[in-house]
């Protein structure tokens, strides 16, 4: 059901409208209905693993009907496989020296037809999900050996990397950097050894690990920022030392003071971190060949560049999950086909954030030097240029 300011945002937007209305008649409320303990007994692994992708990770379960049925099941089970590997890491309940053995060997588990999990994780679906990983490891097994290769290498070093860093404090940026790139990053170096195994796009594709790095670099920290309050209140915390303590002596004055000028810089420093990462993911979106891939990759990248423009200057951050209309979110869903569509979007969310920015006089200097580049990227010119 629609929020009055939710209505009263769509009256003033048609496109949005009918944007909407067209992803509500395409797109069923399953998410509600389906019960993963049900699923488990009565569908087929590959069956349960959608149902799973569909409870655990709504927003991707829509994006990935984007791709072929092959590598669809492909990109399926390696979303899962990471998801439980990233439940094992979530779960702050977990003894640690158990955790520890849990992700260095994830990547053997998968192999295995009747490995299961219980107990472990901090909702209770991502609890089944583990509780009945037997069937997504049944269908890990029958996939395609190139499909299995790239997947079981990224668990290995993602399960690693977060072993790793699961008691190390996050400190520099560079720390944040090496983090995401193990929770995410990599993430974006596997789905380009998948489409380059598919055949779909380009064999060089799986090499360009910069670029892909970067995909997943900028999702990750998007969450990142938006989840402070959700993060702090579990007893998480990924925001850089190096970015928060420059405007708050202690982290908690951000919950505690979320309408302060400080908090807002804090925040807004961490937009323009996860913003530096875009133009990459440009150059990505560039270079592939198949219109179900790039859907797949265009989409996620425009909602959370829609998302990182929502959270700029806004401190609800710091009392409640922010999110963007569902309007947009249908437009993007809805209207992303190629490039061209990509550009447009672009454009249109880079010239409100700079209207945003225009409007705050603490924005610092690099945060207009990355509008400068995308919108060059992209073939066009800044609406107020910045002496640099």
């Amino acid at each position: 059901m629609a929020t009055v300011k939710e209505i009263i945002q769509l009256a003033t937007k048609p496109s949005e409208i009918k944007a909407l209305l067209k992803f509500r008649i395409i797109n069923d409320n399953r998410n509600s209905e389906i019960d993963l303990g049900i699923s488990a007994l009565t569908k087929s692994d590959m069956d349960f693993c959608f149902d799973a992708l569909t409870k655990v990770s709504r927003s991707f379960a829509i994006v990935i009907q984007q791709l072929p049925q092959e590598l669809k099941e492909a990109v399926g089970v390696f979303y899962l496989v990471l998801r439980g590997l990233d439940t094992v890491e979530d779960d702050m309940s977990l003894d640690e020296t158990i955790k520890d053995k849990h992700l260095r060997n994830f990547y053997k588990y998968c192999y295995l037809h009747d490995f299961r999990l219980h107990g472990i994780g901090d909702t209770e679906d991502y609890k089944l999900l583990l509780a009945n990983f037997d069937k997504v490891t049944r269908a890990f097994i029958g996939l395609k050996e190139e499909y299995k290769e790239v997947i079981s290498d990224i668990c290995f070093r993602m399960g690693n990397g977060m072993a790793d860093y699961n008691a190390f404090k996050i400190q520099t940026v560079q720390d944040y950097d090496v983090y995401c790139h193990y929770v995410a990053g990599l993430v974006g170096n596997g789905l380009s050894g998948l489409f380059s195994g598919s055949g779909l796009e380009k064999a060089e594709l799986k090499d360009e690990l910069a670029i892909s790095n970067s995909m997943g670099l900028f999702l990750q920290k998007t969450n990142i920022t938006r989840d402070f309050l959700e993060d702090y209140d579990a007893g998480r915390i990924f925001w850089p030392n190096e970015i928060w303590d420059k405007h708050h002596s202690e982290l908690y004055f951000y919950k505690l003071m979320p309408e302060s000028t400080s908090s807002v810089n804090g925040l807004n420093h961490m937009v323009m971190d996860a913003l530096r990462h875009f133009p990459d993911c440009i150059t990505y979106l560039q270079q592939l060949q198949n219109i179900q891939v790039f859907r797949f990759c265009a989409i996620p990248q425009l909602m959370a560049l829609a998302t990182l423009i929502e959270l700029y200057n806004n401190p609800e951050v710091f009392k409640r999950n922010v999110k963007i209309r569902k309007g947009l979110t249908a437009r993007i869903l809805m209207d992303t086909t190629n490039m061209n569509d990509v550009r447009a979007f672009t454009l249109e969310l880079v010239n409100e954030l700079a209207k945003k920015m225009e409007a705050n006089s603490n924005t610092p200097v690099e945060m207009w030097q990355y509008i400068h580049q995308i919108k060059t990227q992209l073939g066009d010119k800044m609406i107020n240029p910045v002496i640099f």
